[in-house]
């Protein structure tokens, strides 16, 4: 009788189950972040044949102001939709923090107590949309359809057609101030708050919570996941970036309107759609939203340049948002 050291090995011992890909220069190279900015490098140069007075620096800074707001609102966007959620009240959470602040301006409100009322006003409101959705465990879509409404609609009982103006001085710096050169404070912020939100979402325990909910709730749920309470502070967090991103419209208008960011809702899904993330949930980058939110930057300030009507933008950015969700919708059936 033979040992057990002269059995011949099973086949099954010769194969490993590698933890990452055999080659991670090629997926990195085939990473949509990469066809991303690839994108982003042909319509920057499509831009400066198109226009001679886009390659100029001050040209370009002003550029980043069609963003950065939108952008700081794309970046908690998208943790909400990876965890399984959206929220559709966001430009009425700004139309309302803004009518609020400039309220405020005619009882003689300084710079600090107005930055407190915009940002309070936004976590005030994104509190209240988690509440509704943890709560009372109603769909996201259907809850920020209606405070959508809500919020725009008590801006235009407050203000009508009326305007608010009269702020301070020192207020606009938000708005239109530069930290250094010809980088804005917009722009620096942006920056910022993306590096944290990059770091929180996947470098962080929060962040792992924030996939496993977006891929099965009722296994994250049975893991000892929050669930409920993640969502509720996603919301907060959606609630506080449109508040700051009140705060910066705000000061960079000088004025507040009812109708004050109208359709912005689009264009910050859009970006996060755009970036990578899953509408369905559970995947997503926030790498991808950043160049996302550059890539529309670039195309609309382009296209101003070029002197294109608003209307058409609103157009391109709609085609835009249905062909990046059919897209990998597509793909699919073709590989099937």
């Amino acid at each position: 009788m033979s040992s057990l050291t002269d059995a011949p090995e099973s086949p099954v011992s010769h194969r490993k189950i590698p933890d990452r890909l055999d080659n991670p220069l090629r997926s990195a190279l085939l990473s949509w972040e990469t066809l991303l900015l690839l994108v982003a490098v042909v319509i920057f140069i499509v831009n400066s044949f198109a226009s001679p007075y886009f390659l100029n620096a001050w040209s370009l800074s002003d550029l980043t102001f069609n963003f950065t707001e939108k952008a700081l609102i794309a970046l908690a966007m998208a943790l909400l939709i990876i965890a399984g959620e959206i929220d559709l009240s966001v430009a009425s959470i700004i139309a309302l923090a803004s009518t609020l602040m400039g309220l405020a301006v005619q009882s003689g409100a300084d710079t600090p107590t107005l930055v407190a009322i915009g940002i309070g006003t936004g976590l005030a409101c994104g509190a209240f949309n988690g509440v509704l959705v943890t709560g009372l465990k109603l769909p996201s879509i259907v809850v920020t359809i209606g405070t959508m409404s809500l919020f725009r609609g008590l801006s235009f009982i407050i203000l009508g057609d009326g305007v608010f103006k009269g702020y301070p001085k020192d207020f606009g710096f938000f708005g239109q101030g530069y930290v250094f050169w010809v980088i804005s404070f917009e722009l620096a912020l942006f920056l910022v708050a993306a590096v944290i939100y990059w770091f929180v979402l996947h470098r962080t325990n929060f962040g792992r919570r924030i996939f496993a909910i977006g891929n099965n709730e009722t296994a994250a749920r049975f893991s000892g996941v929050r669930v409920a309470q993640v969502k509720f502070v996603l919301f907060c967090l959606t609630g506080l970036m449109s508040g700051i991103a009140a705060v910066l419209l705000t000061s960079r208008l000088g004025s507040t309107r009812p109708a004050i960011a109208q359709g912005w809702e689009l264009e910050a899904i859009t970006m996060v759609v755009l970036g990578g993330v899953s509408i369905l949930g559970g995947a997503g980058s926030i790498i991808g939203v950043v160049i996302a939110a550059f890539i529309m930057g670039l195309v609309t300030f382009g296209l101003g340049l070029l002197n294109v009507p608003g209307i058409v933008m609103s157009i391109f950015i709609g085609l835009l948002l249905i062909v990046v969700i059919a897209l990998p919708i597509v793909y699919r059936m073709a590989r099937k």
